[in-house]
């Protein structure tokens, strides 16, 4: 049996190699690094899979991904964006360095995905957005929040570089992909994402021609044509070397979910009758492409378990440890752990478990047995 390994990238890039080496030589050999052919390829494959005529604004990363986002909303520094209280710090960071006020709001336990009830009851009349974070692999419940968007005049920016490929099942029957529901979505392609490059690599998606036009402005220094600047702008562009990679493993994603689809199906019942274990629970109005799969069990017994499986050469990770709010930099005197239960919860009891299209089923056989075993002396 192979090392095992939270995600590996090693063997992806093994099996694709003969796909991959084609491309990257033609950005060799052509010396188009920026925004090369390549990057424009991308760009346009990947917004024919999402369909539903979005435009994709490739980035460097999905944290300026979320900047740009926002940059091209304008908003004025003091207003308030409603955001989960569990979520990667990006969602959070970018809202601070543009002088924006994150509002943290507590998370459905069941789905990890920001709770719309409590951000109801957080709106003011300086709330002016929503970050709904598709997490873990599943889209957050859209249509409630675009209520609330319609309600209240707000923005909505999804954050869905942990779903790419998921589907948002409307009452009607209807769907959309994670990132292509509201106004704006953003994505990351870090190597460990669902749909990964081999480095940094990130994306915007909009359906308005104007807004992608304004976007793709600001990412590129604030001009549309060169030397003449309309706006204060960065500079984040996806390097071609990452856009080839891209290329490639956006034609196995389905595959790629698949895989993993079927990896949480397989925990799913070693683990059905393990009463200490808190399956990942599968909202109906969304599919699941499992970027992480991501169990809870009680708090007094994770510390022992992550030890365990860490002597058993199984690796596991804490998605995530501490709630923002009560993150140094984010601390406020007047946010109490009263308005976040939920959230502190789930930063006790949750372990994610190594999941990926490469697994083997001598791997998945071996992490069961050991969990299993772990919880028969409890």
């Amino acid at each position: 049996m192979k090392p095992i390994q939270m995600v590996d990238i090693v063997s992806q890039y093994q099996k694709n190699l003969s796909q991959l080496m084609p491309l990257l030589e033609e950005v060799f050999q052509t010396a188009a690094f920026i925004n090369g052919p390549q990057v424009k390829a991308f760009a346009q494959e990947l917004a024919q899979f999402l369909g539903d005529s979005v435009i994709v604004i490739p980035c460097a990363n999905g944290t300026d991904a979320l900047q740009l986002a926002f940059m091209e909303l304008a908003l004025q520094v003091g207003d308030e964006v409603l955001v989960p209280d569990f979520t990667f710090i990006s969602t959070v960071e970018v809202l601070k360095l543009l002088g924006l006020k994150p509002v943290f709001v507590d998370i459905d336990l069941n789905t990890f995905c920001i709770c719309p009830y409590a951000a109801e009851k957080l709106i003011t009349p300086r709330t002016k957005a929503i970050v709904p974070v598709h997490l873990f692999g599943q889209c957050a419940p859209m249509e409630k929040i675009l209520e609330l968007a319609e309600t209240y005049n707000l923005y909505v920016i999804e954050d869905t570089a942990q779903a790419i490929g998921a589907e948002y099942i409307f009452k009607n029957g209807t769907t959309k992909k994670a990132g292509t529901i509201a106004q704006v979505g953003c994505t990351s392609f870090y190597p460990s994402k669902n749909l990964g490059c081999y480095g940094d690599g990130g994306a915007v998606f909009t359906k308005d021609a104007q807004r992608a036009a304004r976007l793709q402005m600001i990412a590129n220094h604030g001009q549309r044509e060169k030397y003449y600047y309309e706006t204060i702008g960065i500079n984040s562009r996806l390097d071609s070397l990452q856009a080839a990679i891209l290329r490639v493993n956006l034609q196995h994603l389905p595959t790629y979910t698949q895989k993993r689809q079927l990896v949480a199906q397989f925990y799913n019942q070693a683990f059905e009758k393990v009463e200490q274990i808190v399956r990942p629970s599968i909202a109906p109005y969304s599919t699941h492409v499992f970027h992480q799969y991501t169990i809870r069990v009680p708090a007094h017994l994770r510390n022992q378990l992550v030890y365990y499986l860490s002597d058993k050469k199984i690796p596991s990770a804490i998605f995530y440890p501490v709630p923002i709010h009560q993150q140094k930099p984010y601390r406020e005197p007047e946010l109490g752990d009263a308005l976040y239960p939920n959230t502190i919860r789930a930063c006790q009891e949750v372990l994610s478990l190594p999941i990926h299209p490469e697994m083997e089923d001598a791997q998945m056989e071996y992490i069961a047995e050991h969990i299993i075993a772990f919880f028969e002396n409890y």
